[in-house]
């Protein structure tokens, strides 16, 4: 780990201390069970908004895949290929990170 990555991992877990002893809370794993909920429920909602733009960028390809090939452009499949691989890479992208977070809570 490097200095800044370390200084602001020991700065938030400082935060995470001050802020339950701010709140009349002795018990530091009380503010970290509700710093994991909190997390657990955004990153429900970024890969539900991941598979969202997923769609759009699929549905967004297939448009300009279709104008290409009624247009008699030649490169067709290379954009074909470069919309899918965009589409798919969300998907598996948002399947590990529901898959990590999972695994974690």
């Amino acid at each position: 780990m490097n200095l800044k990555s370390l200084t602001f991992t020991f700065l938030l877990v400082g935060l995470v201390i001050v802020n339950t002893h701010a709140q009349g809370n002795s018990d530091p794993t009380a503010g970290i069970a509700k710093a994991t909920d909190l997390v657990n429920n955004f990153y429900t909602k970024l890969v539900n908004l991941i598979y969202a733009v997923a769609g759009c960028l699929a549905i967004y390809g297939a448009f300009r895949v279709f104008s290409k090939w009624q247009h008699g452009d030649q490169d067709t499949g290379k954009a074909a290929m470069a919309w899918f691989g965009a589409a798919l890479f969300l998907i598996v992208a948002a399947t590990v990170l529901k898959a990590f977070f999972s695994a974690l809570g």
